[in-house]
């Protein structure tokens, strides 16, 4: 068995860049490897990161491709920006401070799903450079997939499943995103996916080709 002092060295392949809040603890390796999980799932672990404007089929896009990777036997899971709110992060809001602090977690569960060996479909606005380049160094570049769904915001208001550009546009939403706040669309996104453009199993096809290195 191999000395104490060597566990406690141990980190997971991509350890947190920032120090916990706490000094009394220490990080406890596992006998398991990540490679081991990967070779079990057949399987070289990824998370595809969708980010676009409300209404760009990022969610519809996200469950889409979790049940074609499901069906060809490989396991993934999808986080959704709305279902992650209702519960991990329910007491965040929509200040740029709290859409950061969502996407922290977020990115920090990722990592662990895909030290798992788990496929991560994210399905969030994202619209802030900086968040999605801290995603990228928590969860690793190596795994990271930025896929920019690039719907044209006429089109995503014109689909509107929520009535929220609605709402946005009568002032009845503060901080809208691409009405009243921001959206910071990726420069070199590894993808970029018009769903305007594309149907829902087009746009599965070509992030399906991109994970195909990947799916043993």
């Amino acid at each position: 068995m191999p000395p104490l002092h060597q566990f406690h060295q141990a980190k997971l392949s991509n350890p947190d860049t920032e120090r916990p809040a706490s000094a009394n603890i220490v990080w406890h390796a596992g006998k398991v490897s990540a490679a081991d999980r990967a070779q079990l799932l057949r399987q070289k672990p990824a998370t595809i990161w969708l980010t676009g404007l409300s209404g760009a089929g990022k969610s519809t896009l996200a469950f889409a491709l979790e049940k074609r990777l499901i069906a060809g036997n490989h396991l993934a899971f999808v986080l959704d920006g709305d279902n992650v709110r209702h519960g991990l992060n329910r007491d965040l809001g929509f200040s740029a401070d709290d859409r950061s602090e969502n996407i922290r977690r977020i990115a920090e569960v990722a990592r662990m799903f895909n030290e798992a060996g788990v496929m991560v479909i994210t399905a969030f606005i994202s619209p802030f450079r900086k968040d999605r380049a801290l995603a990228r160094e928590i969860i690793g570049a190596e795994r990271f997939i930025e896929t920019h769904v690039c719907t044209p915001i006429d089109v995503c208001e014109h689909r509107d499943p929520k009535g929220l550009y609605e709402k946005a546009r009568h002032g009845k939403i503060d901080g809208f995103t691409g009405i009243s706040a921001p959206y910071e669309a990726p420069q070199a996104p590894d993808l970029r996916i018009d769903t305007g453009r594309l149907t829902v199993e087009q746009s599965v096809a070509q992030i399906i080709q991109k994970l195909m290195p990947r799916l043993y």
